[in-house]
């Protein structure tokens, strides 16, 4: 399970499973459901209570959004982490194509713990409420998201930065 980097900093991302991701938030994706209801006369399949949505905090509620992302150049650098500490936000890819997610657990920044999940397309994620995480990662081509996260007053947002030498290089 070890995503981990050489002395370069260097990340190795791991395929993206419910069981790997579950310290970082939820995997949203159809076939990983354990809820499937048939509705609408049996011609939809309802693949259940997929993501726990967590946005209350300080009046917070739920923003629904479309964020477009285009590729970084080759190789990738991690220069920041970001983190939202009143609430969890879900990226599901609208375009069906991979994307790289690169996340720590919440608490104080640590970087030996940040790890590097491929997500397919049919894959979604949701980022527990404090989770470290970077931007949106498109690989392919630019790519939109469909995002369902925190709106309201409060500060939601913290971000780290990090030097030249201790940047993180992703190999995809």
């Amino acid at each position: 399970m070890t995503e981990i980097r050489d002395d370069a900093n260097v990340l190795v991302p791991k395929p993206l499973t419910v069981e790997k991701f579950a310290p970082f938030g939820d995997v949203i994706d159809a076939e990983a459901a354990t809820r499937r209801l048939p509705i609408n006369q049996g011609f939809t399949t309802r693949f259940d209570d997929l993501a726990v949505v967590d946005v209350e905090d300080e009046n917070g509620r739920v923003c629904v959004s479309i964020f477009r992302s285009t590729p970084m150049a080759a190789p990738i650098t991690i220069r920041l982490m970001e983190r939202h500490p009143l609430g969890s936000q879900a990226f599901i890819p609208l375009e069906r194509r991979p994307y790289l997610i690169i996340v720590a657990p919440p608490g104080p920044f640590d970087g030996a713990k940040v790890r590097a999940f491929l997500a397919q397309g049919s894959q979604g994620v949701n980022y527990a409420k404090g989770v470290w995480h970077h931007f949106l990662l498109a690989l392919e081509a630019e790519s939109d998201f469909l995002v369902i996260d925190r709106a309201g007053s409060g500060n939601n947002l913290d971000e780290v930065t990090f030097s030249d030498d201790a940047c993180f290089k992703v190999e995809v």
